[in-house]
């Protein structure tokens, strides 16, 4: 196998308005590769990409592709030379089946062509037969779950003779059968001479599928290791420049009265059954269990999106009717919901108008919203969360991932809850910003808020609950003490090998 780079930088630089994205940049990308681009959100990484991609020019250094200097490059020239890019948000037409989404990204429009549909059919079949995809080459994107869509994907970039593929943060919603999986398909190409760019912050799977890691901090080229030669906490110390030894900095604090008991709790409509739990002030109820175990759903029962349809609610001992978001709400509950990007902020609006889209209420005067108290709240908890923007009017869509969940967390702390759903809080965040979410946390059960987490990171499960409950099949399973909860105790109950209630 042929050992000359695919891709080669050196001393790439890049401005925006003064501020200097990326200092002298280096990497490297050899056929058959898996090299792992890391750093928090900010250090460069997808300003890099975009270089790679031809989305940006660099302002200085060189960039070499197949063997070739390129000077000035552009997304058509990229694809010509084998780049490809899969980001975290497949870019498919989900309203068009997979064989014309193919298609599309492979064919070159000619006037007056005939298209021939079955060899574009056949073709679309070969490439996901490829990739190890086993649905219908006819079905519609918008059916496919998200690792279906990334094989999607990966079969169009083969299609397209790609030779340097890019990933960014392909594991971040996937189950671990399904990153399992992907990694299998990342071997095989592997095995063919692709050049795999691998963009990550879950660290712990780097390990097996990295063969060299570059780090990035602050636009600046750290260092470039083979894999096998770094430990995570070296890698930690690298991206943020300092000693995180506390990811999950778990502050004990005193719990209160019980302030939310579910008694028989059921759904049809969401698939949760027989749900009985209590969460008190101050408590951090770790909800965990595999993908489908509906978590989420629960969540969701909780808020009123899917109102219940048998069992009891109780807040302080009262029995509450939830049967819509503004009834919880108005009872004190509040909901950060997976998905930020789509449910959690919205990202063309300013950091005022996402901080208090919940409470609106509260900043009306006279039918008219008072701009003075969206202001002055805005200001009150980029300070106390600690947001990272140069203003309180900048769209939500320029922040870094850690900054839209402070944000997205901002708006229903201002609705004064006494009750808090956090539904995988720190997804798709850097370990700096995802310490800080943690941090806050803590500060926030210091305050008396309850705190109901859900996650599907075992160690965030294990580092910050007071108690761990978990889900099977729609049904809770077992509740773990914080002092008996481990890693394989946990799989056991997520799994079904054990039923029934285990610790109060």
């Amino acid at each position: 196998m042929p050992t000359d780079p695919l891709v080669q930088l050196s001393g790439v630089t890049r401005s925006f308005a003064g501020v200097q994205a990326l200092k002298g940049v280096h990497l490297e990308l050899l056929p058959g590769e898996v090299h792992a681009l890391v750093g928090e959100n900010g250090a460069g990484k997808s300003t890099l990409i975009k270089i790679i991609t031809g989305a940006l020019l660099a302002d200085s250094g060189t960039l070499q592709i197949a063997g070739q200097t390129i000077t000035h490059n552009n997304p058509t020239l990229a694809k010509s030379l084998g780049v490809a890019a899969i980001y975290q948000q497949p870019a498919l037409f989900p309203d068009l089946p997979v064989t014309e989404n193919i298609a599309l990204g492979l064919e070159k429009p000619r006037p007056w062509h005939k298209v021939q549909w079955k060899q574009r059919r056949k073709r679309a079949a070969e490439l996901l037969a490829q990739v190890g995809a086993t649905f219908s080459p006819d079905v519609e994107v918008h059916r496919l779950s998200m690792p279906q869509q990334q094989l999607v994907e990966i079969a169009r970039a083969l299609g397209a003779e790609a030779r340097i593929l890019i990933m960014d943060e392909p594991t971040a919603s996937l189950s671990d059968r399904e990153v399992d999986n992907l990694f299998q398909v990342i071997a095989k190409l592997k095995s063919s001479g692709v050049g795999i760019i691998y963009i990550s912050h879950r660290l712990e799977e780097l390990p097996t599928i990295a063969d060299r890691v570059t780090v990035l901090r602050d636009g600046t080229w750290i260092s470039t290791q083979p894999m096998a030669e770094v430990t995570r906490g070296e890698l930690i110390r690298m991206m943020v420049g300092r000693e995180v030894t506390a990811i999950f900095p778990k502050i004990q604090v005193p719990l209160g009265q019980t302030v939310l008991e579910v008694r028989d709790l059921a759904c049809q409509t969401a698939g949760v059954h027989g749900i009985n739990f209590s969460l008190r002030a101050g408590e951090i109820l770790g909800l965990a269990g595999l993908v489908g175990a509906g978590r989420t759903e629960l969540a969701g029962v909780l808020f009123g999106l899917t109102p219940a349809d048998s069992g009891q609610i109780l807040l302080n001992g009262q029995l509450v009717h939830i049967a819509s978001p503004t009834q919880a709400i108005n009872h004190g509950i509040a909901y950060v919901p997976e998905d930020r990007r789509r449910h959690g902020v919205i990202l063309d609006m300013p950091i005022t108008a996402n901080t208090t889209l919940a409470s609106l209420g509260n900043i009306r005067t006279a039918g008219l919203i008072d701009f003075a108290k969206e202001r002055n709240i805005a200001n009150r908890f980029v300070k106390e969360l600690g947001v990272k923007t140069a203003s309180i009017f900048n769209p939500v869509g320029t922040l870094s991932g850690g900054n839209q969940q402070k944000v997205s967390l901002a708006r229903w702390l201002a609705t004064n809850p006494r009750v808090i759903i956090l539904d995988e809080p720190t997804q798709g965040v850097d370990v700096g910003a995802k310490s800080e979410i943690h941090r806050l946390m803590g500060e926030l059960a210091k305050k008396g808020l309850a705190i109901l987490m859900i996650s599907s990171e075992l160690p965030e499960i294990l580092g910050m609950s007071d108690r761990v409950m978990v889900m099977h099949h729609g049904k809770i399973v077992g509740t773990l003490n914080r002092t008996e909860a481990t890693q394989e105790r946990i799989m056991e109950l997520a799994l079904g090998h054990v039923a029934g209630e285990v610790a109060a």
